[in-house]
């Protein structure tokens, strides 16, 4: 989970590593803290469902057994497509509840870059903690919508101009954020929306930038699993995103290990 310290418009990124003893939440580990430090993360060969706890011999989704993973609330297929989404209309796909409180709420269409520029939608409470989640070092909020069907109907629209993907190798190069390509993205996907939308753009909020803590950036990179390597050990030279970033050139996603335990020495 990131954490902001720092003013806007440009910002410090500050994470820490929140983890759980099966379904008991431990307290936060800075991982910031660690950077410059050896640091072996060992896996005990153990996977837990984050949704019931249950040892699982294979994690969908954020680390869930495959029966929770068709049914649980937060798996619904609108997180992945949100223009798929009807609770606004009082109709849920998988949970109402759920629904009325993580969908049908505001919403913003916004570019960020991260590889490259890229066109996504999140709740309006998650900024800017989703920018930091995806490594992004610069965002600019594109529209305001009341709910999200409305903004993964944006976001449908402006994937003819700009993709939703991030390269995750080049998302861990030094990269400065480029203020005026964010201010002429926003221009350009006013233009490709056109009038029929124009009453949600957002034509005042300023663009972001943010500084990763990250003090060496390989110039090769090698995404590692736990699976397959059971033991990663090495300096840790940074966090960016959801990557654990050591001076080999490894980098190992967190979120791909949810549910997973092990122990981390440094």
């Amino acid at each position: 989970m990131a954490t902001l310290s720092g003013a806007q418009p440009s910002a410090n990124v500050h994470y820490s590593l929140i983890g759980a003893d099966v379904l008991k939440e431990m307290p936060p580990l800075d991982i910031t803290e660690l950077i410059g430090k050896e640091v072996s993360i060992h896996y005990q060969n153990e996977i837990h469902c984050t949704v019931t706890g249950k040892v699982i011999p294979k994690a969908f989704g954020d680390g869930m057994g495959y029966n929770a993973w068709i049914k649980a609330p937060s798996a619904v297929e609108s997180v992945l497509r949100p223009e798929l989404s009807r609770i606004h209309e009082g109709v849920a796909l998988r949970d109402f509840a759920w629904e009325q409180a993580h969908h049908n709420q505001p919403h913003c269409v916004y570019v960020s870059q991260t590889s490259g520029f890229k066109v996504g939608v999140t709740r309006s409470a998650n900024r800017p903690y989703r920018w930091h989640d995806q490594g992004a070092v610069g965002a600019i909020v594109i529209a305001d919508v009341p709910y999200r069907q409305l903004a993964g109907e944006l976001e449908v629209l402006l994937k003819s101009i700009m993709t939703d993907k991030t390269n995750y190798r080049k998302m861990l190069q030094f990269v400065d954020a480029d203020i005026s390509a964010l201010e002429s993205w926003r221009e350009e996907c006013f233009d490709a929306l056109g009038e029929a939308y124009e009453s949600f753009f957002d034509e005042t909020s300023e663009p972001l930038a943010f500084t990763y803590p990250v003090t060496f950036y390989p110039e090769k990179i090698k995404s590692i699993r736990l699976d397959k390597i059971p033991e990663v050990s090495g300096r840790l030279v940074g966090v960016k995103g959801q990557y654990l970033l050591f001076a080999d050139g490894s980098a190992l996603n967190l979120r791909n290990h949810s549910g997973y335990r092990v122990l981390i020495e440094w």
